[in-house]
């Protein structure tokens, strides 16, 4: 026995998990060796601390840690219909926001971990195209945004780019092929997002195979811990980087480098900020932010009592109205602080029948319990945090599901409409509308990010495709 092999049998023994190596004897020498490749990365002191809490909770019969006693309260918003007072401050957020961001001191990190495979898609989801006319992926359609950003403001846009193990290789395959898209190789940093043993009734980790724990992905919130271990943070720092814009692969409309949000959050010294939507009514099935014992945090809207998720204000509007569309700004220290010596997160709990081996090495199927972690957790950390209410139309498309809502199809007739009223605004021509009613048309972030810039073009002629006309 090796000096590794030893260290690693007597950790998992510590932490109750020796039967990690119940196969040993017939395992092939590669077998062994990627079998102590995946021990060494298990966090055993973790893993018993996680097992303990799964016990402990069968136990009492609770499903998760933590308490909401006190009855949540909406968050105070910077609104989207704002008085004359919110726009003199919007405006003074504004300027604030673009001085940050000309002098290079925003960070992008996109959350790509996903694969496509919901949509029918072999790949990662970033190349999933989404260009109604030009089948521009969501990777090229993010980096033509920040290249925009970078172009306007004169900066660098770093990007930190959060793969899993399914799809890294062929994620930095698709930037290398692609010429990172236009930006500069040394600005892409490629990181991926940690794994967590999946625990059967016991506290037992399961495997997949003789020389395979059963590993799931950590959660978005490991995001976070995998920006320090893999040296994205220190990179950050050597740049310069106060500020870290977050989003998420799959919504083609977000805009990271919106100087209005990074402002409001400087302004306030807010260590982590939000984007939301106003929900199109009370009973869809979005979390919302909110306050649960006096922190912010996220509501799931399960969690929110009837009388509450029905409640409204003055106005008229809901009260539990600000939807999470998952775009954040956080600090780099805040980052730094939570991450210092283990992720400072709660850790949530999915209950699933997994496809395993059982002792004799059969296939089996067990409930097991995948442990993740929520990056809006973080919020509950946060001394100051701004909620920035912003226009669904303008911000949020996600591309979820095959059909139906959240889709493909809705995410391309969304950005249609969108460009096709700023080409209408513009007095320029729009093309036939298809047999559902949608107006194909393109305009490249690159040339204009907004009606006001497009608009200020003046007249332009687009590029006639069959799919429709494209603005680039």
């Amino acid at each position: 026995m090796n000096e590794r092999e030893q260290e690693l049998r007597a950790a998992a023994e510590k932490a109750d998990q020796g039967h990690l190596f119940q196969f040993w004897e017939s395992l092939s020498e590669d077998r062994r060796s990627k079998l102590l490749d995946i021990c060494a990365g298990i966090d055993f002191q973790l893993v018993a601390q996680l097992a303990a809490d799964l016990q402990k909770s069968s136990a009492t019969g609770n499903s998760e840690t933590g308490s909401t006693e006190s009855a949540p309260e909406p968050p105070e918003l910077f609104p989207l219909e704002r008085n004359s007072k919110a726009e003199n401050n919007a405006a003074k957020a504004r300027a604030l926001g673009e001085q940050l961001l000309r002098a290079g001191r925003l960070g992008y990190v996109l959350v790509a971990g996903g694969q496509a495979s919901r949509l029918g898609y072999d790949g990662p989801k970033g190349n999933f195209p989404v260009g109604p006319v030009s089948e521009r992926t969501l990777f090229e359609v993010h980096a033509r945004r920040l290249l925009a950003a970078s172009r306007k403001y004169g900066s660098k846009s770093p990007w930190y780019v959060m793969t899993s193990r399914a799809n890294d290789a062929t994620t930095r395959e698709t930037f290398e092929r692609n010429g990172y898209f236009g930006m500069d190789k040394g600005d892409v940093f490629f990181f991926t997002q940690d794994m967590l043993p999946a625990l059967d009734e016991d506290g037992k980790i399961l495997m997949a195979a003789m020389d395979l724990p059963f590993m799931a992905p950590n959660g978005h919130g490991g995001s976070l811990a995998a920006l320090r271990s893999s040296g994205a943070l220190d990179d950050m720092r050597e740049r310069g980087i106060e500020e870290i814009s977050y989003f998420q692969v799959d919504n083609p409309l977000v805009r990271p480098a919106d100087e209005l949000f990074i402002g409001l959050h400087s302004q306030c010294g807010a260590e982590m900020s939000s984007k939301a939507v106003e929900k199109v009514d009370p009973g869809e099935k979005v979390g919302v932010i909110g306050r649960m014992q006096g922190r912010m945090g996220i509501i799931e809207y399960s969690d929110l009592a009837p009388n509450l998720r029905d409640s409204r204000d003055a106005s008229g509007k809901l009260r539990f109205r600000a939807g999470n569309i998952a775009v954040h700004l956080l600090r780099r220290d805040f980052v730094e602080s939570l991450t210092k010596d283990r992720l400072e997160l709660p850790w949530h709990r999915a209950a699933k029948v997994m496809q395993v081996i059982d002792e004799s090495g059969q296939p089996a199927q067990r409930a097991g319990t995948k442990f993740e972690t929520f990056v809006f957790d973080a919020l509950g950390f946060c001394n100051q945090s701004v909620t920035l209410e912003v226009d669904r139309a303008l911000e949020f498309s996600p591309v979820k599901n095959a059909e139906g809502s959240d889709s493909p199809a809705t995410a391309r007739a969304d950005l249609c409409k969108l460009w096709s009223g700023w080409v209408q605004k513009a007095g320029m021509e729009l093309p036939a509308a298809d047999e559902n009613g949608i107006v194909p048309i393109e305009i490249d972030p690159l040339l204009a990010e907004s009606e006001q810039e497009f608009v200020a073009l003046g007249a332009l002629q687009p590029k006639r495709h069959p799919a429709g006309h494209l603005y680039e």
